[in-house]
């Protein structure tokens, strides 16, 4: 590396996963009161992906990880670190990041879980950022996994048709040119968590046949809020990282946005006063993936050879905290 040029972290491998069986939006219409056409323009989603009942989310970020770490080359001994971030871990404790070691056989290298929501990708990136540019570590495995669909309301008609499972990774590392994070930003707001939470099962609301009866251990979202407040936040951290970047919205080559509601991916892509082209989306196969949707996206753009030497992609999440990120990347 020139010693002129800045330190910077960068992506060398991606990977993701998702479950074979698929869930479309007709298919829901035999088992909840709804329909393709309203699913559709409220959410722009079209399907999603349905684990089976044997399969728990550190499956899917295990076979994610190992499609990232042979994208990347690498082999499990080379990584320092194994960070997971999960709204739907495999157990209260041991973390999913501790599973996922098993799993992986990356014997004694520490592994944790990123509980943030749909933002914990971003958190992920921004904490490895430091402890490599730190000196700590020097290869980091990122993996976002959930399970939503074991967490949701089959007879909830405004949740259960948003969510669906999936598991991307990627490999981080100090980059030995001018690619990789060039700026990040970073929020959270704990008075709106009410508004999006699943509030039984933790020290809250123990486990009780009440708790379980007043079905408290599902996702639940006051829709019209979220969307409310992820629109403004979203489009905030988008304007701020491109701030401390020293960029414009017109060096922008793609915005990849959380894959939470098409509405708000319109929302933060007019904020910016992108073209559409600009915005990627992938919300339509998936759903809301959560933690996985932005790295799911990367790999897509990645092998289907859009993203070139030196393109600026911003990506931008919202997610129950509340908590908010953005991250402002070369590639």
């Amino acid at each position: 590396m020139n010693d002129n040029m800045q330190r910077r972290v960068k992506i060398t491998g991606t990977g993701f996963y998702v479950p074979e069986r698929v869930l479309t939006n007709f298919d829901l219409e035999k088992m909840v009161d709804t329909s393709n056409e309203w699913i559709m323009t409220r959410t722009g989603i079209s399907e999603r992906r349905v684990v089976e009942d044997n399969q728990a989310t550190s499956d899917l970020a295990i076979e994610a990880s190992r499609r990232a770490l042979k994208n990347a080359g690498v082999k499990v001994e080379d990584i320092d670190l194994i960070m997971v971030g999960t709204s739907s871990p495999d157990t209260m404790f041991p973390s999913t990041g501790c599973w996922v070691q098993k799993g992986l056989s990356a014997d004694h290298i520490p592994a944790f879980d990123i509980s943030a929501g749909c933002t914990g990708f971003l958190y992920g990136m921004i904490i490895a950022e430091s402890l490599i540019l730190s000196g700590t570590l020097k290869r980091i495995l990122l993996v976002g996994s959930e399970v939503l669909t074991k967490l949701v309301n089959w007879q909830d008609r405004s949740t259960c048709v948003l969510f669906g499972d999936a598991a991307g990774a990627v490999v981080l590392e100090e980059s030995n040119d001018e690619s990789g994070i060039l700026a990040s930003y970073w929020k959270a707001d704990g008075n709106l968590g009410d508004l999006l939470s699943i509030p039984g099962g933790g020290t809250r609301i123990p486990t009780s046949i009440d708790s379980l009866q007043k079905g408290l251990h599902y996702i639940q979202m006051k829709g019209n809020e979220v969307f409310k407040h992820a629109v403004k936040r979203m489009g905030e951290a988008a304007v701020e990282v491109l701030r401390k970047a020293g960029l414009k919205k017109e060096d922008i080559d793609y915005l990849i946005p959380h894959q939470a509601n098409i509405r708000i991916i319109q929302a933060t892509g007019e904020r910016l006063q992108l073209p559409s082209e600009k915005v990627y989306t992938n919300i339509h196969k998936y759903g809301n993936v959560s933690v996985a949707s932005i790295p799911i996206c990367l790999h897509e753009l990645k092998e289907a050879g859009k993203l070139k030497k030196g393109s600026i992609i911003l990506m931008d999440a919202f997610g129950a905290g509340f908590t908010w990120a953005a991250v402002l990347y070369r590639w």
